[in-house]
């Protein structure tokens, strides 16, 4: 196997790559600068000894606790409950939310392997009984999974009646057409209307 045959697979293999991204990646950093293939290399080497989860919300961070939670002007009635901390950094930069996270680590799959016990519930429940959380947004996402696991969260806090839960919203995305709409996103936009 050549240096770009074995580039081009190593990189096919990255989430959303598939093998014709690969090889227009390899070829493009053929052409790139030493200098930047350098930089991105070591960066690459390195992530994993300079990012690592937060120990109070399981965010990645290369500082413990996280700036998110450490934060002293966030609004801490609140706390978002999301899948991966990749959910986390896309909420921030909607700046539509202001309170705090914690990340399960991933949704509730029994065909996968995937039960409670391999999620981060344990530190949640532990996390709502030492705060003082008046809502918790359900924010895992549209999916079987996601649905299963904002289920289970709701049983988890029904000892905890003072809570306010709710879900995020979803359904047709604005600027979307409805005749390319699945029969689920639209399921869930009747579900979920709105009066005027």
């Amino acid at each position: 196997m050549t240096a770009l045959e074995n580039l081009t697979k190593l990189l096919s293999r990255l989430p959303g790559v598939g093998p014709k991204s690969a090889s227009r990646i390899a070829f493009s950093l053929i052409k790139t600068p030493k200098d930047y293939n350098r930089l991105l290399a070591e960066d690459i080497a390195t992530i994993q000894e300079k990012v690592h989860p937060c120990s109070i919300c399981g965010s990645f961070t290369e500082t413990d606790p996280c700036p998110v939670c450490t934060d002293t002007t966030r609004d801490r009635s609140m706390l978002c409950i999301v899948e991966q901390p990749q959910d986390v950094m896309t909420i921030q930069a909607s700046g539509a939310y202001n309170g705090l996270f914690h990340v399960l680590g991933g949704a509730i799959n029994p065909l996968n392997g995937v039960g409670p016990e391999d999620l981060s519930f344990g530190k949640l429940l532990e996390r709502i009984e030492a705060g003082s959380f008046s809502e918790i947004i359900i924010a895992t996402n549209p999916t079987e999974e996601g649905d299963t696991t904002a289920l289970y969260i709701r049983h988890v806090l029904k000892s905890h009646p003072e809570l306010n839960l709710t879900r995020l919203a979803s359904g047709l995305p604005i600027g979307g057409d409805l005749e390319y709409a699945d029969r689920t996103t639209l399921t869930r936009s009747f579900r979920g209307r709105v009066k005027l």
